[in-house]
């Protein structure tokens, strides 16, 4: 079984700074993949950022230049900092790992929003 532990999101100001953290844990064979993906209401699910086990990374166009992907494969975490937090960014973000044999796992999510 493997199971991935996500860091709290959390409620940030116009241009701010949040960061993402994602653990995966139990009987994982191989780590092809880990990142984020992102779902904004009433939007279908997207790709944030994401690097194989190569270390090839990929960004969203839309986060380009502003958030940046991490990672420590020795402990099968990731890290997505993200900085200059605007509305459009406010969604439920997903953690995935894609692993060699058994697919996509995911995060339960945790959201990332505007304060109010």
């Amino acid at each position: 079984q493997v199971q991935l532990v996500e860091s709290v999101g959390g409620f940030v100001q116009a241009g701010g700074s949040l960061r993402l953290s994602c653990a995966a844990s139990g009987s994982i064979l191989s780590i092809l993949a880990m990142g984020w993906y992102r779902q904004a209401p009433g939007k279908q699910r997207e790709l944030v950022a994401i690097v194989t086990k190569g270390g090839s990374t990929a960004y969203s166009d839309s986060v380009k230049g502003r958030f940046t992907l991490s990672r420590e494969n020795a402990r099968n975490t990731v890290f997505l900092q993200m900085n200059s937090l605007n509305p459009e960014d406010t969604a439920v973000y997903y953690c995935n790992v894609k692993e060699v044999v058994r697919g996509d796992y995911w995060g339960q999510g945790t959201q990332v929003t505007f304060s109010s």
